[in-house]
């Protein structure tokens, strides 16, 4: 018979509690190390990096953008200017659901549908502690509505902003431009530091062209925010402590102003050229002959720029871009026009210096030229002709038939030569960005525009009827005054400019910007230049000038040039009837001038689309901005 086992082994029991006992000791030793070692790791290692976190979730940096810089006229009469209005921000950090508050917001009518897709695709771009701004101006009723609602929408808020505005809105607009809501491709070009929290920059004109000067250098400061990101104020901030003391080196930064701009131009002048311009499309621009310094520049129709600087819908927009009119193309600098009759001085003037003509010899004008074995006819604007012409007549008269022979004795290389002198084909190099450059034909020219070999050869009558600026010929109005201003100084010329003066925007120093001289126009003698501007009177001045009728009873004394120019060529022997033609068949009215007479300091251009005659349409237009130069205190005798 077996022994029986024990039941219990005391001993054995013993020794597996103390092993286990061990296992759990070694076990919380190694646990305890870990944690004080993490410890020491948090606390002592890593105390730098996790209390510049820590200051990161209580202090948050929020850009503070710079005050844009002011834009005047001559006079000192602010042409742009800033002005305080709210603001819809949103930070697309703080925000959990941005489609769901974006669509919140628009039912509940704080932002425009239309802007939907615009406000997408910044937030898409915009780095998400960058602010995006939803609507930039709030009427003060949405703005007291957003403040009862704002729970609703965690991470928008509403912000007191200066907001760009033009005062005299559409007259100065195509000259000083707009500024508009920062698009994505403006982001991909920008410094974005330079612009945080700013949401508009310059587009067009001026606000472009010198967008470094009047933005200004952006601030930022830091505020004490809580875990939600809400910035906190007034008695929470002030029990938890400074900022200061919270963090030690929580500071500020002033943002720097952007740079003034003083404009040569004169609003008094511009908004008479815009009135007197009434319902025609076309363009006026004038130019202090002493310095370039451009006086007025209008481009009709033209738009509201407030319209752009406040955020403009697609329907707006729309509206404008579709507009047969084209309100937003600047004719002043990029509309291009034959320039008709208004070339006759300069290539009398051609004529002379090369020894072409006896400017006392009188030719006969019966009413039309031929070429010699040609039967074509090249009209005069005056069926019946104007009889025997010498030079000064031909221009006081503007006869065609003169300057037909004038222009087929110096040929299409003389021609080119001395009208590239004044500056005909080329931009002229304004100080903002759209200019055209126009169209002075040559032989050079034609062989390299057309593919054809036949159309490549330079006729006869090309050269005839660029003898009255027609054919190929385009020029814009700003290089027709600046043409005219050479004239008027009998040669003398200076790159047209805008911006006449910069102004600190910090210190309020002023630092005038310098004229810039070009090459004397042609090696024309003092004789010669007088025989052309006093005939340039006789169109102002004699009966039958024409422009004569639009000058009666000036207590000035102004010399100019008529033109008109042709839109669309009738046949040889149809009768050109304006009121059987169609509005925009009709053709361009042209008139350039200069005054005073005998010692020029302003000279003009305009151009009025299809509207007749140049001495019709357009002169009376020039007497209205001569009126109000003059009655300005603009003008000081000399």
């Amino acid at each position: 018979m077996s022994r029986a086992q024990p039941l219990k082994e005391p001993w054995r029991e013993q020794r597996l509690f103390f092993k286990r006992i061990a296992i759990a000791a070694i076990i919380v030793v190694l646990l305890s190390a870990g944690l004080v070692a993490r410890l020491v790791q948090l606390q002592i290692h890593d105390h730098d990096h996790f209390s510049d976190l820590s200051r990161g979730n209580r202090i948050r940096i929020e850009p503070l953008p710079p005050i844009r810089g002011l834009i005047f006229d001559r006079n000192g009469v602010v042409l742009a200017e800033n002005r305080p209005t709210w603001q819809l921000l949103l930070t697309p950090e703080d925000v959990d659901d941005i489609p769901y508050t974006l669509n919140e917001l628009t039912a509940a009518g704080f932002i425009r549908v239309d802007d939907r897709s615009r406000i997408d695709q910044l937030v898409k771009n915009q780095r998400r502690f960058e602010p995006v701004t939803l609507r930039y101006r709030v009427a003060e009723e949405d703005a007291y509505r957003f403040s009862v609602s704002s729970h609703r929408f965690p991470g928008v808020v509403m912000r007191p902003r200066l907001s760009r505005y033009y005062p005299f809105g559409a007259p100065a607009a195509h000259a000083l431009g707009y500024v508009g809501s920062i698009s994505v491709e403006d982001l991909e070009r920008i410094d974005r530091a330079d612009y945080a929290g700013t949401a508009q920059i310059g587009k067009s004109g001026l606000e472009h062209r010198y967008e470094n000067r009047l933005h200004g250098s952006v601030g930022y400061r830091q505020q004490v925010v809580n875990a939600r990101g809400r910035i906190l104020q007034g008695p929470t901030a002030a029990f938890l402590g400074s900022a200061d003391t919270l963090t030690g080196n929580v500071d500020a930064r002033l943002p720097t102003p952007g740079d003034n701009i003083v404009l040569g131009l004169d609003v008094r002048l511009q908004l008479a050229a815009y009135e007197a311009m009434g319902d025609f499309r076309g363009a006026a621009v004038g130019i202090d002959t002493t310095s370039g310094d451009v006086l007025l520049l209008v481009s009709t129709p033209a738009f509201d720029p407030n319209l752009f600087a406040s955020g403009i819908s697609r329907a707006d927009y729309r509206t404008l871009n579709q507009d047969p009119d084209h309100p937003l193309f600047n004719r002043a600098l990029a509309g291009t026009y034959p320039p008709g009759s208004t070339v006759k001085p300069f290539l009398g003037l051609a004529a002379l210096v090369e020894n072409n003509i006896d400017p006392k010899r009188r030719a006969m004008c019966p009413g039309f030229f031929t070429l010699p074995g040609n039967e074509h006819r090249y009209r005069d604007w005056k069926p019946q002709g104007h009889g025997l012409m010498d030079l000064h007549d031909s221009i006081v008269q503007s006869c065609d038939v003169y300057f037909y022979q004038l222009a087929l004795g110096l040929g299409i290389d003389a021609m080119h030569s001395y009208l590239t002198e004044f500056g005909f084909g080329s931009p002229t190099g304004i100080d903002i960005r759209g200019e055209k450059a126009g169209l002075m034909p040559s032989r050079e020219w034609k062989q390299g525009a057309f593919a054809r070999p036949e159309d490549r050869v330079w006729f006869p009558g090309e050269t005839v009827i660029t003898g009255i600026g027609q054919g190929f010929t385009l020029t814009t109005p700003l290089q027709l005054a600046h043409a005219t201003a050479a004239m008027a100084t009998s040669g003398k010329q200076f790159r047209p400019r805008l911006v006449a003066a910069i102004e600190d925007g910090v210190n309020g120093s002023r630092q005038r910007v310098p004229r810039v001289a070009l090459d004397t126009a042609t090696g024309a003698s003092e004789g010669q230049w007088a025989a052309i501007q006093r005939a340039m009177l006789g169109v102002t001045s004699e009966p039958r000038g024409s422009g004569f009728a639009s000058m009666q009873g000036a207590v000035y004394s102004a010399a100019g040039k008529s033109g008109t120019a042709q839109v669309f060529t009738i046949d040889q022997e149809a009768e050109y009837d304006e009121e059987e033609v169609e509005d925009r068949l009709r053709d361009h009215g042209l008139f350039i001038a200069y005054a005073p007479a005998d010692d020029p300091t302003i000279a003009l251009a305009v151009v009025v689309e299809n509207g007749g005659g140049g001495s019709r349409a357009a002169a009376p237009v020039i007497r209205v901005i001569l009126d109000a130069y003059f009655a300005s205190g603009d003008y000081v005798a000399r």
